[in-house]
């Protein structure tokens, strides 16, 4: 299965070792998928590394329980010269049930060059699934 340039979709499970206090996800651990995400949707439309520099937006609509499988999605709704927008919701669900929309971000991400420096994006690539 191919995905296009850009979008990213990952499946985790939600381990105890993950959990906060109340047997659902910490935020921290949410926030860092949510980034993994990020980072990958936007190295792929960029073609090259990518750095996050900022949090436009991230809601926890929903607490996700152990043993749930959470499906984050990313796509780039913007390229710039050197940035990029990329947007990341999160479902989750258990056996039997259908899946709820629980996370939702907003991410920009600036492509670099070796020296970690802003770089040009040469690639004309753009989703235009919006957020």
């Amino acid at each position: 299965m191919t995905t296009p340039q850009g979008t990213v979709e990952l499946t985790e499970i939600v381990f105890p070792a993950e959990a906060n206090h109340y047997g659902t996800l910490f935020g921290g651990n949410a926030l860092q998928l949510m980034a993994k995400a990020a980072f990958l949707a936007a190295r792929g439309a960029a073609a090259r590394d990518v750095v996050m520099a900022g949090v436009t937006d991230v809601r926890f609509l929903a607490p996700v329980p152990v043993g749930h499988v959470l499906t984050l999605r990313a796509w780039v709704t913007r390229i710039g010269r050197s940035s990029l927008t990329v947007c990341v919701t999160g479902l989750a669900a258990t056996l039997g049930s259908p899946p709820d929309e629980v996370l939702k971000g907003i991410f920009e991400m600036v492509a670099v060059d070796g020296k970690g420096r802003p770089a040009a994006i040469t690639s004309a690539y753009a989703n235009q699934e919006t957020a």
